[in-house]
């Protein structure tokens, strides 16, 4: 028989087969079917009614005997008993009837903390008695004779063998990076085990809508920043810059990215605009691929420099408005 996690398979009747002599009228079979029904009785090829033969335990029993042949007698069982059954009670009620000022009485085995007592009909609360070796309550208040005492015990199913949380034990705990012993699963990614590598795991981004400008010929900030809290310690940042650098004749602006204080071009920058002719306006956006190899908020912030000549401006379009720039990031699982 199948049924919900076990493969589908099947099996073959089991069937038991007996030699006739003419007179025989009784056989002992193998196993012992249900009723009359649940076995089919052939002679010599013949399926034979149930009412020509009876069946007690493993004894059947022929209204006639059947002629004499080798193996002419087979019986095919449909129905077997059951065996192995266990039936576990999960509720146990008791009953007493009580002697005057009677307080004690002996019940079947319980779990403490797990048992309800009642008398007359109204449940106890836990100061009316005292339930506390599992075998036996003692209540608060002697009875009159004639009441009624029920019990109800509970019995407590535990989980054997339950994987325990790597990060500590008790209730609501995560699984943090787990290995489940003995066949070799492990969770990579910690409380998201469905990241796979290379998968967007959040995004955040910031905007910059007026222009700067500076004269600096070190790096000042822009303005234009935002900040991540990556979810693991080995995720990659994609960081994605959008923008644009004006500046005049001669004049050169050079622009990177900070994470938080560290300059990731190192000594260089990302992206740098020279004025060959008499004004330049050029694209600054650019991308880079970090590892900050942290879980704590990690701010990214543009900064801008004018390395030749005296004034470089960020985010400014010819008309001296500004536009919109943006530095997206993205954590990528590793």
């Amino acid at each position: 028989m199948s049924y919900i996690g076990n493969p589908i398979t099947t099996q073959a009747f089991v069937t038991d087969q007996f030699n006739g002599s003419g007179s025989q009228v009784t056989y002992t079979m193998s196993v012992a079917p249900a009723n009359t029904a649940s076995v089919l009785v052939s002679v010599s090829g013949v399926l034979q009614d149930p009412s020509t033969y009876s069946v007690s335990g493993t004894t059947l029993t022929f209204s006639a005997a059947p002629p004499a042949g080798t193996g002419n007698i087979s019986c095919r069982y449909l129905g077997i008993p059951a065996t192995g059954i266990t039936n576990t009670a999960y509720r146990t009620v008791t009953e007493f009837t009580a002697t005057a000022g009677q307080t004690g009485f002996t019940v079947p085995s319980y779990t403490i903390g797990f048992l309800n007592v009642y008398r007359n009909g109204i449940l106890l609360g836990s100061a009316d008695y005292t339930a506390n070796n599992g075998v036996t309550i003692t209540l608060s208040a002697g009875c009159n004779a004639g009441d009624l005492v029920t019990t109800e015990s509970f019995q407590v199913a535990s989980v054997l063998n339950g994987i325990a949380a790597s990060g500590g034990g008790g209730v609501n705990n995560v699984f943090t990076n787990p290995t489940i012993a003995g066949n070799g699963i492990t969770f990579p990614y910690g409380t998201n085990p469905q990241a796979a590598p290379s998968k967007v795991l959040q995004v955040v981004q910031g905007t910059l809508s007026t222009s700067v400008s500076t004269t600096s010929s070190s790096f000042v900030t822009t303005g234009l920043t935002a900040s991540i809290t990556p979810l693991f310690s080995n995720s990659k940042v994609f960081v994605i810059v959008t923008g644009n650098s004006d500046v005049n004749s001669s004049f050169q602006s050079c622009t990177t990215v900070y994470r938080n204080s560290t300059n990731l071009a190192g000594a260089g920058q990302f992206s740098n605009t020279y004025g060959a002719a008499s004004r330049v306006i050029a694209n600054s956006s650019f991308s880079y691929l970090d590892s900050p190899a942290t879980t704590s908020s990690t701010a990214y912030t543009v900064y801008f420099a004018a390395f030749i000549g005296s004034t470089a401006n960020f985010n400014q379009t010819a008309n001296g408005n500004a536009c919109i720039a943006t530095i997206s990031l993205m954590e990528i699982a590793a």
